[in-house]
């Protein structure tokens, strides 16, 4: 098992984007520091970009970080690192740009929510955890499935709650 460090996350672009732009280097909760991450690129970003534009760019960081998650967790040897917070951004972005228009407070809420899910990882999440385990492209998929499935928790307990 490689400890990923600075030179690490520049030593190759799949290191650089899974580790989040070098967020995923954080001590302490580097998952929490990668949606923090998210959080602040999202909202750099969203201004200049319609709906549309920004809908395209999730898919393609998706695609994009289902290849640098599948490399990564290669070159670190380990099958779902800690430090690759890629799945967190992504994720996250998802969540934010289907809660947008919301106040700090329910961007807070759906951050706090969204770290619950994917941290404690309860049903559909610890499911989706196991479910693509394994090296090469399906482990990768599997780094990204589970904080999806936590967005879609997110989602579900944000809709409930405007319902309600």
């Amino acid at each position: 098992m490689i400890r990923p460090n600075a030179k690490f996350v520049l030593a190759h672009p799949a290191h650089f984007i899974a580790l989040g732009f070098g967020s995923g280097l954080s001590p302490i909760a580097p998952g929490t520091a990668g949606t923090l991450w998210a959080w602040l690129a999202y909202l750099v970003l969203a201004p200049s970009m319609t709906s549309a534009q920004m809908g395209w760019l999730i898919l393609c960081a998706t695609l994009v970080g289902w290849w640098a998650c599948t490399v990564t967790a290669k070159n670190m040897g380990v099958l779902d690192p800690g430090n690759i917070v890629w799945d967190e951004v992504v994720a996250f972005w998802l969540v934010l740009w289907l809660i947008m228009p919301a106040s700090f407070t329910g961007q807070l809420a759906a951050f706090v929510l969204f770290r619950f899910f994917d941290a404690a990882k309860p049903g559909p999440v610890g499911w989706a955890d196991q479910v693509f385990k394994g090296t090469g492209p399906r482990g990768g998929w599997g780094i990204l499935f589970d904080d999806f499935v936590a967005a879609f928790c997110t989602l579900l307990v944000i809709a409930l709650w405007r319902f309600w």
